[in-house]
């Protein structure tokens, strides 16, 4: 108990040192500067939080790249950050999350309501961000998932890779994150609900229970980037996406280490839209 209580007011100590850099950055438009920020504050964060990222497969040197995540919990914004320069897609409501809105707004997240007829009109301001080079990370489940399994994914998301970007196609890569190892040991459905914030469950009692269990491994793998040119439409593009990481969140939580790529054919399967 002692050690998560002082976590927490070490969390919030980094905040306020980097809250004040990152605002600077950002008023006087320092680019390089407020990307540098938020991968540094996560990466102590990371550090405090005892989680060490493994990472296979290579992260596209592409800009911009639209990275499609699986998402298990809130610890997935801290392991990507640790990794990858670029805002999150993200649902309208975070704004109004007390402290993590704002920290949310200050990596320039895109606030998007996730519903289908809703995010196409969304899809003007992620070309304008794309087009400055901003690199952007989606979450096309629209939700969080227990970490076992993954969930259908939106199709409707990928609507912005229809349109090329500067004159070329916009680069999608696949990722795939999962919680493998607590304190040594694999992760099973067992422990995984100490990662996997699920339903209405609160944010800050899921945190406390996770500073309280001790150290862990996030498994991340960049998969082959691929582009919309490459299938007949976004919803084959979703589908694939959704293969490949299903794929790489089975191989990472059963500890197999095949090469990181596509998935097989046969596992690329219709999505809803």
């Amino acid at each position: 108990m002692v050690r998560a209580a002082t976590t927490i007011i070490l969390m919030l100590a980094w905040t306020l040192v980097l809250l004040p850099v990152q605002i600077f950055a950002l008023r006087f438009s320092r680019r390089e500067l407020a990307e540098s920020v938020p991968m540094l504050y996560h990466r102590g964060l990371a550090w405090l939080l005892r989680v060490r990222v493994q990472v296979r497969g290579t992260m596209s040197a592409e800009r911009p790249t639209l990275f499609v995540v699986n998402h298990v919990s809130w610890l997935d914004i801290v392991v990507l950050d640790t990794l990858v320069r670029g805002s999150y897609i993200t649902k309208r409501e975070v704004m109004g999350w007390p402290g993590f809105g704002y920290l949310a707004q200050l990596q320039r997240c895109l606030f998007i309501e996730r519903k289908a007829h809703r995010t196409r009109d969304h899809k003007d301001e992620m070309q304008v961000r794309l087009e400055e080079g901003d690199n952007l990370i989606l979450f096309p489940e629209g939700t969080s998932s227990d970490g076992m399994r993954i969930l259908p994914f939106k199709s409707s998301f990928f609507a912005v890779a229809e349109q090329h970007v500067n004159g070329r196609p916009l680069v999608v890569q696949p990722v795939s994150l999962a919680y493998c190892r607590l304190n040594h040991m694999p992760v099973g459905r067992r422990l995984m609900p100490l990662f996997a914030w699920v339903g209405n469950e609160d944010l800050l009692p899921h945190l406390w229970r996770f500073l309280r269990v001790g150290s862990s491994v996030a498994e991340v793998v960049f998969h082959s980037p691929v582009t919309l040119d490459s299938f007949g439409s976004r919803k084959e593009l979703s589908a694939h996406c959704r293969a490949v990481i299903a794929q790489g969140v089975s191989d990472s939580l059963g500890g197999r280490r095949r090469p990181a790529g596509t998935a097989p054919a046969a596992a690329a399967h219709a999505n809803p839209a």
